[in-house]
């Protein structure tokens, strides 16, 4: 099944919607699709797949392929080369570790929904001139968590920005991030960790995004 074309706005609901998307190292491009469904199973319908590995890409087209439920994010992106790498698989969005001017005019030109990395003021400033309004924290435990984010937001709230904390997310201080307004959603390795993906522990990686869809819904029912 080819993938679903989504315009930026599509992005942003999915990914509010769905509250986590899972942070995947791959491998072996075999296991991609066993992954990607034993999340869905488990309610998770978002991943970033983190071009870190050789096996990324085919296992990226993979999921976007047979997982059409799944909105796939291609991470780590780093050049305009892998931009049009990422638009050619048929990405839903992309993202990158830090602000890369280049690289975020690249996917504005190829129509590919990019959120690019920030860590400071200087960097969320830059990002605006380039018409960025979704920006990846990152590391975010790492800067300081949710209190720094909190400073770091603060003065920009007044444009609408939505962050995605990435880095150092857990169980444990997931909800930190997600009763902030200006958080879109939070992106989390534990889901799926590298070495469950590896052992092909499926049920595992099911029950872990079943426990955080559970986690992110009783947090919205709590505060709505």
């Amino acid at each position: 099944m080819a993938p679903t074309t989504l315009t930026g706005a599509d992005v942003v609901r999915r990914l509010e919607a769905a509250g986590v998307a899972a942070v995947l190292v791959v491998d072996d491009a075999d296991y991609a699709v066993p992954v990607a469904r034993a999340l869905v199973a488990g309610g998770i319908t978002a991943v970033e797949l983190t071009l870190r590995t050789p096996a990324a890409v085919d296992a990226a087209r993979a999921v976007l392929h047979d997982v059409p439920e799944m909105l796939v994010g291609i991470g780590t992106v780093l050049t305009p080369a892998q931009v049009r790498q990422a638009k050619e698989l048929g990405a839903h969005f992309a993202m990158a570790p830090g602000l890369n001017a280049r690289v975020v005019m690249a996917a504005r030109d190829a129509g590919l929904f990019f959120t690019p990395g920030v860590a400071t003021p200087s960097e969320v400033e830059r990002a605006v001139e380039l018409g960025c309004q979704v920006l990846k924290f990152f590391p975010a435990e790492a800067q300081g968590g949710i209190a720094y984010l909190k400073g770091l937001a603060a003065p920009y709230l007044h444009l609408g920005l939505r962050y995605i904390p990435l880095g150092g997310v857990t169980p444990a201080n997931v909800e930190t991030y997600l009763r902030e307004r200006f958080v879109l959603a939070v992106g989390g390795s534990w889901l799926a960790p590298r070495q469950h993906i590896a052992a092909r522990d499926w049920k595992g990686i099911e029950a872990a995004a079943r426990a955080a869809v559970h986690q992110v819904n009783a947090l919205r029912g709590a505060l709505s």
